[in-house]
């Protein structure tokens, strides 16, 4: 028996498996339904490969949603990792906080007043290195295992950018993480020294050794075992349809925002009225249960460029083998994810 579950190896269930397992008393078991982020996996660790473990079944969960009505029933891919380090081992890369306001928001619904900007920022603080804040900035930490690395903005192309949207009306910031997130600046990025940092390389690896900490990947959780209304452990499946079961203290679920709720509907534990018409036999009667989806929308804007100056000429096959070559030693184009710079502006003047 364990004393945690951590159903998950993702951001969440990373920080989780490293803070849990730091006390020796403390029997922790991670279960990845994904594969293990090899050392030697270039898709996963090459910042410039973001695209392909993106919509590959080896990395990604490839769901899609419905029949958007107001998209034209067209159905909008969600890539979600499949893969330990989850969604951080397929990800852009960018390190965004959210806007202060969504906080005090949060912390204006019942029991929720701890949950506002002043009382998040520690723990922002403490899960990042900031390499490029200064150590006096009270906005960012420099003793967290996340290390981020500013976007250098060298290409002519960024200067252009930030000379454009100032021209637009809009302004420079120093930081979008820190005093003030409005603005255009160059964005903070999980990546170290050329390679990606996912939650699972910060947070997970490090701590491995520990005698009380057992990860497994590719061990999917199909149901929560409860008990008077209470999850007492998991079933979960290996390779080749081996099934397992494993019991703890406490459950803890980590498989993301689709995965999370998922689980707990297929266990039983939701809305109930849905619950039956898809046939599942009510655990516990607990409405919201995979509903209140919120997510933002990636539209690409694409513009051909008159000078030799972007990406896609590098892009050349016979360029790729020297781009290997160069990422070998953490420099040049692979080293970078190439969203270096950004910003925020206001949808209207009311917000």
């Amino acid at each position: 028996m364990y004393d945690y579950i951590i159903v998950g190896g993702g951001s969440a269930g990373s920080a989780l498996a490293n803070r849990l397992s730091t006390d020796s008393k403390n029997k922790v078991l991670v279960l990845e339904a994904g594969r293990p982020d090899y050392w030697w996996d270039v898709f996963i660790h090459m910042p410039a490969a973001l695209t392909f473990p993106i919509g590959s079944r080896f990395y990604d969960w490839l769901y899609v949603s419905e029949p958007e009505p107001y998209m034209n029933n067209r159905r909008v891919t969600q890539g979600r990792g499949k893969v330990l380090g989850g969604s951080s081992s397929i990800n852009g890369m960018i390190f965004q906080r959210g806007n202060p306001l969504d906080y005090q928001r949060w912390a204006s619904d019942p029991g929720m007043s701890t949950w506002d900007y002043a009382n998040c920022l520690p723990y922002f603080k403490k899960l990042e290195n900031c390499l490029a804040a200064s150590s006096d900035d009270e906005y960012r930490g420099h003793d967290g295992p996340l290390e981020q690395e500013r976007g250098p903005v060298k290409n002519p192309l960024f200067g252009a950018f930030f000379e454009a949207v100032q021209q637009a009306g809009h302004q420079l910031t120093t930081d979008v993480n820190g005093f003030k997130q409005e603005g255009f600046a160059a964005f903070d990025r999980n990546v170290r020294r050329g390679r990606r940092l996912s939650a699972a390389r910060a947070y997970l690896h490090p701590v491995m050794h520990r005698k009380n900490l057992t990860v497994k990947c590719r061990a999917l959780v199909t149901k929560l075992l409860t008990q008077d209304k209470q999850v007492t452990g998991v079933t979960y499946e290996l390779p080749f349809g081996r099934k397992r079961t494993a019991t703890a203290r406490e459950v803890i679920l980590c498989g993301g925002s689709f995965n999370s709720p998922q689980l707990l509907q297929v266990s039983g534990i939701g809305n109930s009225e849905h619950l039956k018409n898809v046939g599942v036999e009510l655990v516990h009667h607990l409405p919201g249960v995979g509903e209140n989806l919120q997510d933002h929308l990636e539209v690409y804007v694409q513009h051909s460029c008159k000078q030799p100056v972007s990406l896609n000429p590098m892009l050349k096959f016979h360029y790729r083998p020297w781009i290997g070559l160069q990422w070998l030693f953490r420099r040049g184009p692979g080293a970078s994810n190439h969203f270096e710079g950004g910003g925020f502006i206001r949808g209207n003047e009311s917000f």
